[in-house]
């Protein structure tokens, strides 16, 4: 490839060690397939009093007196968010602590293989991996709240060479990627603190979350888990969100990221959010890239939501101005749009796809080189039965003003991916 090493301008794509060695990636992923089997054993217990098809299910009619009682309404969980057309289970597994509430428990287990072409150093022709073993536990009455997030993962990404589950969870935020505390003084106000989702962008973490199985070239640059503080506020159609982080992970508490989402109607949607580094950090690895994590990012999020259709199209803007004193030479921008869009066919089958561009310019190298830029088109059709999903995807990767980007020689400007992921949500 030609991009130098601090420009890779795209997720997990450096080898560089983080000090973790083996020994605790291996211990993250035994803690995690521990937990994944718990999770299956319970997956299992419920899945026989699930009907068929909850997903899009209308409710059921009130009964006619006198007749059996009416059911009891669904308690889907909302946090970890879900764009579809993947949705959550409406009958968690549910137990009540008696003083201190009631909490819920739910999980994704997912595995998928992966073909692709042109393969990049260090990467193969095929992968089957197991992309998610989560559990979730969660409280979500009363004025303290939280959720914690615990297992295995990997990030199966666009344009980036693919990482095993492994390496990915001793590489990036351990065995529990995402827990917080949160407190809720009101309905309208709350306070997160902890290991926090990005507030930047319009696709979220892991897989099950997003309309596709692998994430886009505008994912890329963005954030993805940080840790910090975050206060929300929400009134009629107005949300706000402002966080105090430490940006991609570099445990430097120097970002503010904030988000602003008002709901024209039931339909129509709009967002701006936005983040940026107000000091400098010259951390640079696996996770927490060096220009990455001195930018500014700015985006600009319409969706479109009445069935059988979601549409969303985002912009997205970046910059790293030039500070050679923690190894930035030059400055350098990125600029993108995207639209993702999924198709509900029926109950149980859905189609989403996604179309996306990104430039780059000064001579920083943010992408496959100073200068160079990328499109991409990817399609994800989805077949879910209760806790239980499939999915396919055809993705193709093209770059532009480059001499390469793939391939063992990095000579190649065209990369394809087919990917198959199964799994349940519980």
């Amino acid at each position: 490839m030609t991009h130098d090493a601090n420009g890779a301008g795209r997720r997990a794509t450096r080898t560089t060690k983080t000090g973790k060695g083996t020994k605790p990636m291996t211990r993250s992923l035994s803690i995690g397939l521990g937990l994944g089997a718990a999770c299956v054993i319970a997956a299992a217990w419920q899945v026989a009093d699930l009907p068929a098809a909850w997903a899009q299910q209308p409710a059921p009619p009130p009964p006619m007196a006198p007749g059996p009682p009416e059911p009891a309404a669904s308690t889907a969980m909302t946090t970890p968010a879900l764009t579809g057309p993947l949705v959550a289970n409406p009958n968690p597994i549910t137990f009540d602590t008696g003083v201190f509430g009631k909490m819920y428990f739910t999980g994704a287990i997912t595995g998928m293989g992966l073909f692709q072409s042109d393969p990049v150093p260090g990467n193969s022709h095929t992968h089957f991996d197991l992309t998610n073993g989560h559990f979730m536990l969660q409280k979500t009455e009363g004025m303290v709240q939280f959720f914690t997030q615990g297992g295995v993962y990997s990030f199966p990404a666009l344009g980036a060479p693919y990482f095993h589950v492994a390496k990915t969870t001793g590489n990036t935020f351990g065995a529990f990627p995402v827990a917080y505390g949160k407190l809720a003084p009101t309905d309208e106000f709350s306070v997160l603190v902890g290991k926090l989702p990005t507030l930047i962008g319009a696709e979220y973490a892991f897989t099950y979350q997003n309309m596709n199985i692998e994430r886009g070239l505008l994912w890329n640059q963005e954030p993805i888990i940080s840790r910090g503080i975050q206060a929300n506020y929400a009134t009629g159609p107005l949300t706000l969100s402002l966080s105090l982080n430490d940006g991609f992970y570099s445990n430097n508490y120097n970002w503010i990221t904030g988000l602003a989402s008002y709901a024209m109607n039931k339909e129509n949607t709009v967002a701006v959010a936005a983040g940026g580094n107000f000091g400098r950090s010259a951390k640079n690895n696996f996770v927490t890239f060096l220009n990455q994590n001195n930018s500014t990012i700015v985006n600009l999020i319409y969706t479109y939501n009445a069935a059988p259709w979601t549409i969303t199209p985002y912009f997205q803007y970046t910059n790293v101005p030039a500070n050679p004193a923690i190894g930035i030479a030059s400055q350098g921008s990125t600029y993108g749009g995207a639209i993702l869009a999924n198709y509900n066919i029926n109950d149980n089958v859905n189609l989403a796809a996604r179309a996306e561009y990104i430039g780059s310019s000064g001579s920083n190298n943010l992408l496959y080189g100073p200068g160079s830029s990328a499109a991409s088109l990817t399609l994800t059709p989805t077949w879910q039965n209760g806790v239980y999903f499939l999915r396919g995807e055809a993705s193709v990767v093209q770059a532009f003003d480059t001499p390469g980007a793939f391939g063992r020689a990095g000579t190649a400007r065209t990369q394809a991916r087919w990917v198959l992921e199964t799994g349940i949500m519980f």
